[in-house]
């Protein structure tokens, strides 16, 4: 990898579902320690890229690199390697319920065998402090938490391996005002701390404008935009303006049923 070489690069992306197109030639590169939120509407593809990314659905046809290593058609062991490099925040935060919080935190530690469970308890008490959560939190169930709780908790598992990439699922899907202000700050003093790479995928606009570095639009299976978070107002761009500022009316139609 040269310091030239985009941290992700996605080139001419395709992958179907039946006669549904999702991703349809989409062109994408994420540089390395930037932070970049992809935007869409519900069902435009923001997960499908996700899980294209990281290889749990195979496309179509195109190109899809990390660090230069391209993650298509590679054997297992390169891609589990490759993604070994990747931490995930998942949508809903989907922790183990029969786990402990200290072994969901610790979970790809302990799969991978890099630690023993003495040690992974301890990464996993380090990590719940860089998410502000007392060593207390360690020893409890999810059932036990507060949905922002667990979405701290979901964060702190998402460090525990010191990734260089870290995807974030809209991770601030079900929380009131107040504590997807206090996630969204969470993801910014993580990455700065970790030195990661964030690839964000949401439809919150507050979110996606504090957390940003970069802003992607996706529709009909395209990057239509893309540019700094604080151009987006001024985008020319009819289908981003609809979508930031939550309109009915303009091109982006929703599907009606009677």
């Amino acid at each position: 990898m040269t310091a030239s070489t985009p941290k992700i690069r996605i080139r001419d992306l395709h992958r179907s579902f039946g006669p549904k197109r999702v991703l349809a030639g989409l062109d994408l590169d994420l540089e390395v320690g930037e932070s970049l939120v992809v935007i869409g509407g519900s069902g435009s593809g923001k997960s499908v890229l996700t899980k294209c990314i990281l290889g749990l659905l195979p496309i179509d046809g195109g190109r899809i690199e990390i660090d230069g290593e391209s993650m298509v058609n590679i054997r297992v062991e390169e891609r589990e390697r490759i993604n070994r490099k990747i931490g995930m925040l998942f949508q809903g935060a989907a922790l183990f319920d029969s786990l402990p919080v200290w072994e969901n935190v610790s979970f790809g530690l302990l799969a991978q065998k890099k630690v023993n469970r003495k040690e992974a308890r301890e990464v996993a008490v380090g990590k719940l402090a860089q998410v502000g959560l007392g060593t207390d939190v360690a020893d409890l169930y999810p059932a036990e938490l507060s949905g922002g709780m667990q979405k701290r908790v979901a964060l702190a598992r998402a460090i525990a391996g010191d990734p260089e990439i870290i995807f974030f699922d809209e991770p601030t899907t079900g929380l009131d005002p107040i504590m997807a202000d206090v996630i969204n700050d969470l993801i910014i003093k993580i990455t700065r701390e970790v030195g990661a790479t964030a690839l964000s995928i949401t439809h919150d606009m507050a979110s996606a404008r504090k957390i940003a570095d970069r802003i992607a639009m996706l529709y009909e299976g395209r990057i239509i935009w893309t540019g700094p978070t604080a151009e987006i107002d001024r985008s020319g761009n009819d289908h981003v303006d609809q979508f930031i500022h939550g309109r009915a009316e303009g091109p982006i139609k929703m599907a009606m049923r009677a």
